[in-house]
């Protein structure tokens, strides 16, 4: 899964924005800003080992991923819903779930949803989110 950020030039600044995980950085030119994204989804991570890898699609578009799937969905399924300002219990009502701890266990990376599965979780919890779904990072 991969999500989609803009990057801009600023003055003498390039200016990085990952709306869906609520991720702002700058860096000094385009590549350095680019790496900045990495560095900051990397701290939020915040799992050694763990890295991110950001794609280039167009001078001010880019997707950021991740070959480690199994921390990479969690995170950005947590990263949604509080970037969304959703509690659990929010989503749990929004998916028709019994429980809040169906939804719970896959931020924790406890159960891995199937492509439709993802599909409804990401537009519960980030609805206008620009994501593309894929196997590769």
């Amino acid at each position: 899964m991969r999500v989609y950020g803009s990057i801009k030039r600023s003055g003498r600044w390039w200016e990085v924005e990952i709306p869906s995980l609520g991720i702002s950085t700058q860096g000094k030119s385009h590549p350095d800003a680019l790496r900045m994204a990495a560095d900051a989804i990397e701290s939020l991570v915040n799992k050694r080992g763990f890295r991110a890898d950001v794609f280039p699609s167009a001078r001010h578009a880019f997707t950021v991923g991740a070959k480690d799937s199994a921390t990479w969905l969690p995170f950005v399924l947590r990263r949604m819903r509080s970037v969304a300002g959703l509690s659990l219990a929010e989503v749990q009502k929004r998916l028709g779930a019994k429980s809040r701890n169906a939804y719970a266990r896959y931020e924790r990376g406890v159960s891995e949803p199937t492509l439709s599965k993802l599909e409804e979780l990401l537009h519960v919890v980030a609805p206008s989110a620009q994501v593309i779904l894929t196997n590769a990072a």
